[in-house]
């Protein structure tokens, strides 16, 4: 379970999109406030998510092999199916040059609540999902599984933490290389996307039919 959520987590806090749409943000009128509405909301998304798993298990992962434990495993092999399948689309898919969605042009005109809103759209349910039905083998009454859960949490929004952070303590700094990395990761956005969605759903496929056979 610890290493699935590491490798989810990870997936979650590169993806180019949201990283992306966040710099926008930081880099228009109170962007820092803006930024904070946008990371609280895609933290709380994220720590819900698990709450409401936690609570349909009451904390204690089902049997192995079980009705409810063959049906999450299935989850995640259809999300890994389904990441997999998208990667490799989007990788054989004829080159064209990368225009931003028109949402983002209106980005220096969103309110803290539009900000936190767009937390919510920009989020990669596919990945969640996955890390949703990862959380149903967690144990509550371990140190552990609560440390692995809150990590997963922490690790799937750090690269929010590190650029809201950097533009507090340093904002014109952060804004001359954040504009540079928005630059990078648009010009660069569906490599990523090809290369997040393929691993992270080899992974869970190859994983998910191991569970079943085993």
């Amino acid at each position: 379970m610890v290493l699935d959520l590491l490798l989810i987590g990870t997936a979650i806090t590169l993806g180019p999109l949201h990283n992306s749409a966040f710099i926008l943000l930081l880099s228009s009128d109170n962007g820092a406030r803006k930024g904070i509405a946008f990371l609280l909301a895609w933290f709380a998304n994220l720590v819900l998510v698990v709450i409401c798993v936690e609570l349909l298990t009451g904390g204690v992962p089902p049997a192995r092999h079980s009705a409810p434990s063959t049906a999450a495993v299935a989850v995640k092999l259809a999300l890994g199916v389904l990441l997999f399948l998208f990667g490799a689309r989007r990788r054989h898919r004829p080159a064209r040059p990368h225009r931003p969605p028109k949402w983002m042009a209106r980005i220096d005109r969103a309110s803290l609540w539009a900000a936190g809103g767009l937390a919510f759209l920009l989020q990669p349910w596919a990945m969640v999902g996955a890390g949703a039905a990862t959380a149903l083998d967690a144990d509550l009454s371990t140190l552990a599984s609560r440390l692995a859960l809150i990590g997963y949490c922490l690790l799937a929004t750090l690269s929010l933490v590190v650029m809201e952070v950097y533009t507090v303590r340093a904002p014109e700094a952060a804004r001359a290389r954040l504009d540079g990395l928005r630059s990078w990761l648009d010009g660069h956005q569906d490599q990523l996307i090809v290369m997040l969605c393929l691993s992270l759903g080899l992974w869970l496929t190859a994983k998910s039919i191991y569970e079943l056979v085993v």
